[in-house]
């Protein structure tokens, strides 16, 4: 009986760690995709990837549902506080939950915004430090961004260079 048990819980880890490399390269490249989209203050361009229905907290804490809501924040953050910003953002986690789902985590550093949002403190160095979790499905082929969760980490807590 454990044996019948354990056949499929087998097979489908073998799944998971057998990840075709193509899949952990799109999802790199919607986070370069990001990174490049952000430092062009371009908000079409950094909303390309996110699903029609995905869900978006913000580094205050605000939820939104679908694209129009993430692409409207962008466009409105783009041409305010971060306008003329530059991200860097490095991946500090990849996960593949299922062969269709993965969760990518990042350590992001934001410089040269005009203002922190309301809330958010800056480091000793003046830039905004955020841990951002994506969590990323394929849909139809492409992989697009469902879940984003931004929080900002405070300067006293240990962040990676």
């Amino acid at each position: 009986m454990r044996l019948l048990l354990a056949i499929p819980i087998l097979i489908f880890a073998h799944q998971l760690s057998a990840q075709p490399s193509s899949d952990t390269v799109a999802i790199r490249n919607i986070v370069r995709g990001e990174v490049d989209s952000w430092n062009r203050g371009d908000a079409v361009g950094y909303s390309r990837d996110f699903a029609a229905a995905g869900t978006f907290t913000n580094i205050r804490g605000q939820f939104f549902t679908g694209y129009p809501g993430y692409l409207k924040q962008h466009e409105v953050i783009f041409q305010g506080i971060f306008k003329n910003s530059t991200l860097k953002q490095d991946v500090v986690s990849l996960r593949f939950i299922r062969p269709d789902v993965a969760i990518v985590e990042t350590v992001t550093t934001v410089a040269g915004a005009t203002q922190s949002p309301v809330g958010v403190t800056r480091d000793d160095e003046g830039r905004i430090r955020t841990r951002l979790l994506q969590v990323v499905a394929r849909e139809q082929g492409v992989w697009k961004i469902v879940t984003y969760h931004n929080v900002d980490v405070k300067p006293e807590i240990p962040f990676p260079e």
